[in-house]
């Protein structure tokens, strides 16, 4: 059996401490490892989520990575917010220290079975269900990754007859390959288990994995979109062959990926129905089987969860569970009762009739296009924030036929607004009138002045929240607060 003592003796590095590597140091102390923590915040920028470190008197390292930390380093576990790309991390990979992540050490050593979900959007709407549905079935069952917490310090509790559901991103992926640490020497490392740590620093991909949907993302941290794809992939690269992968058959990318992957395939699609997977037959949610005999999972009309693409969430998690064992009455379910994720379409409160709605999640146009599909009604659209380096052609198209009124705010606003107009010379009919506002407590208040009865105020971005916020969540909790307020 995998044990972490494969990692004693070894002089280990966390590096960056948010709430993953603060969840992995505490761990590997625990565990009477040696460990050093650092990170470029200082300690008052950090504050109170160092705790946990100072109360096991762990060695940190602040403010700074100083070179110094790789001259006694056996070994680097880095946290997603720290790029492939830093300097630190290229001096280590230079010296043939090795690489590992809070991920990748959870996936080795967890003793029960694995589902993984990525995407570019989704996961956490599917990883959610996913769990509840297990739930539902009577598993003990373990939600985390991504989403929620980072799941190595409940690894001493679970059993082998649990499931764990995980929500990976691009950022813990690209960690995945073991090409990182193909020039690094097992043999010479001081580890009293060779054979395992090369497991760990080795290829991996959980047995039962779903990739709902890659389009442009995040490429203000990955260098091209070519190096972002490389990271999704690494979900599904290194299964075995009794391996199964979910796949969307309506992108284009996950499609082109999946037909790679031949007969492990289960597809999923609003658009076709494709054998041994999941789709629409009458605007019924169905699962089917090799013949293509439908089983019903519900009634698009009964679904409370809004849009097309949350109708693909849900077939993709139905398939993951069927894929664990779990029955279609579980499914069946959760998918009727469910009303969604904090901060993804969800309703606010109603304010003079106009439904207010907190999409802060969106942080691509990408998913600015789902927000915007999701509604049949008059939109006042609240967009802005740090730009991506994301396309905005088509997300200005559609606001142009969407929306009544949309109101910038940010760092992007202008970028925006320059694409919305130029846009506007092929869309001549279009009404949409473009505002500004100085931050989201103008737009807010903007936004109450402008609707009307019947209309949505939909605070959908469409871009990365760092330029006013810690994060899309406290921006979320932010407009919901001035919602709740008017």
């Amino acid at each position: 059996m995998v044990d972490v003592k494969m990692l004693s003796g070894m002089r280990i590095v966390v590096v960056g401490l948010a709430r993953e590597g603060i969840a992995l140091a505490s761990y590997l102390s625990n565990h009477n490892l040696t460990v050093t923590g650092t990170d470029l915040r200082t300690e008052a920028a950090i504050g109170p989520a160092l705790a946990p470190l100072q109360a096991l008197d762990l060695p940190l390292v602040l403010g700074e990575h100083p070179l110094s930390l790789l001259d006694e380093a056996d070994l680097l576990f880095v946290s997603p917010g720290v790029p492939l790309e830093a300097n630190f991390v290229q001096q280590a990979v230079a010296r043939k220290i090795p690489l590992c992540t809070e991920s990748k050490l959870f996936c080795y050593l967890c003793p029960a079975p694995i589902m993984a979900i990525t995407g570019s959007s989704g996961k956490t709407t599917t990883t959610t269900l996913v769990g509840k549905i297990m739930e539902a079935a009577g598993r003990r069952t373990w939600v985390g990754g991504n989403i929620g917490r980072p799941l190595i310090g409940e690894i001493d509790r679970i059993a082998p007859e649990d499931i764990v559901v995980m929500e990976l991103s691009s950022f813990q992926l690209e960690y995945f390959h073991a090409q990182l640490n193909q020039a690094v020497d097992v043999a010479a490392l001081p580890t009293p288990d060779p054979e395992g740590l090369a497991g760990l620093l080795g290829n991996f991909s959980p047995p039962i994995s779903a990739i709902l949907n890659i389009t442009p993302n995040h490429l203000d941290r990955h260098p091209s979109m070519k190096h972002y794809v490389r990271a999704k992939r690494a979900l599904i690269n290194y299964q075995g062959r009794s391996g199964v992968v979910i796949m969307n058959l309506d992108n284009d990318m996950t499609r082109a990926i999946g037909n790679q992957f031949g007969p492990k395939v289960r597809w999923f699609s609003l658009e076709a129905q494709p054998p041994n997977g999941a789709g629409l037959v009458n605007d019924n949610l169905v699962l089917f089987d090799q013949n293509l005999k439908p089983q019903h999972l519900a009634h698009k009309q009964a679904i409370k969860l809004r849009g097309g693409h949350n109708q693909a969430n849900i077939l993709a998690a139905c398939l993951l569970a069927r894929e664990a064992g779990a029955p279609v009455e579980a499914m069946q379910g959760v998918i009727t009762s469910s009303t969604g994720v904090e901060h993804r379409l969800e309703l606010v409160r109603q304010y003079h009739q106009a439904a207010y709605y907190n999409d802060s999640i969106s942080t691509s146009p990408e998913r600015l296009l789902a927000a915007l599909h999701s509604f049949s009604e008059p939109i006042i659209l609240l967009a802005g924030g740090r730009d991506k380096h994301l396309p905005w052609e088509e997300a200005a198209w559609l606001i142009l036929h969407k929306t009544r009124d949309v109101i910038l705010f940010g760092e992007s606003a202008d970028l925006i607004a320059e694409f919305i107009e130029a846009t506007r010379t092929h869309v001549p009919s279009a009404k949409t009138v473009v505002h500004r506002a100085a931050d989201l407590d103008e737009a807010v208040t903007l936004a109450a002045h402008l609707a009307e009865p019947g209309n949505v105020v939909l605070l959908s971005p469409g871009c990365a929240s760092y330029d006013m916020f810690k994060d899309y969540v406290e921006r979320g909790r932010r407009f919901k607060e001035l919602v709740n307020q008017l």
